[in-house]
């Protein structure tokens, strides 16, 4: 007996046939409609075939059914005419393969997805130039979406996957990717792609469309300058504990009220709630850790049902903002160190985690995390996260975890969540 311990990875251990077999790989494509596959097996049966492999798909209507099979060598020319005949009934056409079979599936190294809206053909023509310029195969693609964006998924087999080697096509295709207008995620296939059950979020300008300490300061008439020292701290400028200090200065005086305006008023990314409602159907444990203010962000984590959240605590007195903050600021490095924190409180590895964030106080969060995504950053951290979505819906993450469209509405089907809003042209 074989022991599994004796195979490795790169090894096909094949079913042996039986004498007199000959393997073959027939594939039958065409108009899609019951029947067909039964009809396709009783004439393989018919003809004693044994299966080894076999893969069905429907595309648009169009059947494509492969069977790799042994079939007794004396009855593989009357096995072939019986299925033209019985197949051309069913309006398919048939082929049969005896020669130059491969051995199994290719074993695929890495997934990639790539967005766009709209999604050319010239983009994947690019991008497959540029895999096969560093010895990469494509071995399956797959449509992920079709809204809010048009979304493929690449299963890839690369030449040498050996950690950092693959670092020149991740390079070339960060570059080809800025001159097409395309969003494009490359890691590692296989489990440890599934094994992510962790998602955290920055909250400004990614959990939610604007900046909450600049709705504040427009109370206090105040929202030009500090949306001016906002965007400098954003792009990694300044400090951000310093610019925090600064700008909520300017929010001295302000009625305690203000928060609850502002609160009411704070509008959703696009494709928020569908990302939640998502993962937590998966079992993802799911948070926010924001430089922003735990005073506004209460009310989000309860409107979303977050399971964990940090954020800065503005001081009050007499019903009153002072102008401070109290307690650890939450900067760059607290923000790593949050996501830390509560992967291990939910018994969870860096590598099962994900980050979203869009400036320069994310960086640190999303270079612990297993799996770290710009949303419509900037570039400080556009540079070193693993991908980036600029296209101003947040269901991309899903799509970049593997999820797809259909899987999403199908669920939102079945517990009547189901919509899609019109986007605009």
């Amino acid at each position: 007996m074989l022991n599994q311990d004796d195979v490795n990875s790169d090894q096909t251990v094949s079913i042996a046939l039986p004498e007199g077999y000959v393997e073959a790989v027939i594939t039958t494509a065409g108009p899609d409609h019951p029947g067909v596959s039964a009809q396709f097996f009783r004439v393989l049966s018919d003809h004693g075939a044994q299966l080894l492999d076999v893969e069905q798909r429907v595309f648009r209507g169009q059947l494509s059914l492969e069977a790799f099979v042994g079939v007794p060598e004396d009855k593989l020319a009357d096995c072939e005419v019986e299925l033209r005949k019985s197949m051309d009934f069913q309006g398919m056409s048939v082929w049969v393969l005896t020669e130059g079979i491969a051995s199994a599936h290719p074993r695929s190294t890495h997934a990639m997805v790539v967005l766009g809206n709209p999604l050319e053909a010239l983009d994947i023509s690019r991008i497959g130039e540029t895999l096969a310029n560093y010895g990469a195969n494509i071995d399956t693609i797959r449509g992920i979406a079709d809204y809010p964006v048009t979304g493929l998924e690449l299963k890839l087999t690369i030449a040498n996957p050996a950690p950092g080697e693959g670092i020149p096509l991740r390079k070339a295709l960060a570059e080809l990717v800025l001159e097409q207008n395309v969003d494009v995620a490359i890691e590692r296939d296989g489990l440890q792609r599934r094994s992510k059950r962790l998602i955290c979020f920055d909250v400004d300008s990614t959990l939610i469309t604007g900046e909450v300490i600049e709705m504040l300061a427009a109370h206090a008439g105040r929202e030009a300058e500090v949306a001016e020292v906002t965007e400098r701290a954003m792009r990694g400028e300044l400090d951000f504990s310093q610019s925090l200090h600064e700008r909520v200065k300017a929010l001295e005086g302000l009625p305690e009220s203000v928060l609850t305006e502002v609160g009411n008023s704070i509008q959703l990314t696009p494709g928020a709630r569908t990302t939640i409602r998502t993962l937590k159907r998966l079992g993802y444990k799911i948070g926010a850790v924001s430089g922003g203010f735990i005073q506004i962000l209460e009310g989000l984590a309860d409107e979303l049902d977050l399971d964990f959240y940090r954020a800065n605590t503005l001081e009050i007195k007499d019903g009153k903002l002072t102008g401070r903050v109290i307690g650890d600021i939450i900067d760059r490095e607290e923000k790593a160190r949050s996501l830390k924190h509560f992967a291990r409180e939910y018994g969870l590895d860096m590598h099962q985690t994900v980050a979203v964030g869009d400036g320069a106080n994310d960086i640190d969060m999303l270079s612990v995390a297993g799996l770290g995504i710009a949303f419509n950053a900037k570039p400080a951290l556009k540079e070193m996260a693993d991908t980036s979505v600029n296209y101003p819906f947040l269901d991309e993450v899903l799509f970049f975890l593997g999820i797809s469209r259909n899987e999403i509405e199908s669920a939102d089907l079945e517990d009547g969540t189901f919509r899609r809003v019109p986007l605009e042209p």
